[in-house]
């Protein structure tokens, strides 16, 4: 596994990667490339979030254990969205973020959603749906803290991480509808995907709270044991 010693350019990729040139390169696939090359930019994505993920080690071992256990919850996170209705994948996704750091979350929910479409579907929407996976294992791991601790906190961010992820999507919507922004659009894609919203909103919830803790209990013996 490649390792970034250099802590600036650790810190300036940790910080550009997610906020800055994953979301350049979905746009440009939408205002450049027209949707047409959405492999290309799905791809794209994936080596970004690749080289953030390498961002959070300076150990070689450290990083490649963490690769080891992110790929078991990539394959149980793309298993889980074959459940009907109620899927773990965002559930799964925030369990790692929380106990394993920003960088793997983003890993698990990227790779996730892109691994999961070649059964799925792939389209234009992929590149967002592993961006949205992704904000919300960063937004997961800025809250650990209180996520780890309180019961109450999970529940609120089921509820906030099946909005995010709606909207993000309604903003693929309307971009696929029209490259000019409009705001009528948005709303009716907001009206037109609430029932959705309110079941991913569900989804989420349930599956923190059935899952959280024993996941996060045997991640924490994992990390003590392998000093990942």
């Amino acid at each position: 596994m490649i390792v970034i010693r250099n802590r600036t350019l650790r810190r300036v990729l940790n910080l550009s990667l997610p906020f800055f040139v994953i979301p350049v390169i979905i746009l440009l696939g939408v205002f450049v490339f027209d949707d047409k090359r959405y492999a290309f930019i799905a791809a794209g994505v994936a080596a970004a979030t690749i080289l953030f993920f390498l961002t959070g080690f300076e150990q070689k071992r450290v990083g490649t254990r963490r690769l080891i256990i992110a790929a078991v919850l990539i394959a149980l996170s793309v298993v889980g969205r074959f459940i009907p209705f109620f899927k773990p994948m965002t559930a799964i996704t925030v369990i790692a973020a929380i106990w394993l750091g920003g960088e793997t979350g983003f890993l698990v929910g990227s790779f996730s959603m892109l691994i999961s479409n070649f059964y799925f579907g792939h389209g234009p929407w992929t590149p967002f749906q592993m961006f949205s996976l992704g904000l919300i294992a960063l937004l997961a791991a800025a809250l650990a803290k209180p996520l780890k601790k309180y019961k109450w906190a999970l529940i609120v961010f089921g509820v906030i991480s099946g909005v995010i992820y709606s909207e993000i999507m309604n903003v693929w919507t309307v971009l696929w509808y029209t490259n000019e922004p409009s705001m009528a659009l948005y709303l009716t894609a907001m009206t037109t995907s609430l029932p959705h919203t309110i079941l991913y909103a569900v989804s989420n919830t349930l599956f923190l709270l059935l899952l959280g803790r024993p996941f996060g209990e045997k991640l924490d013996r994992i990390k003590l044991k392998y000093g990942v």
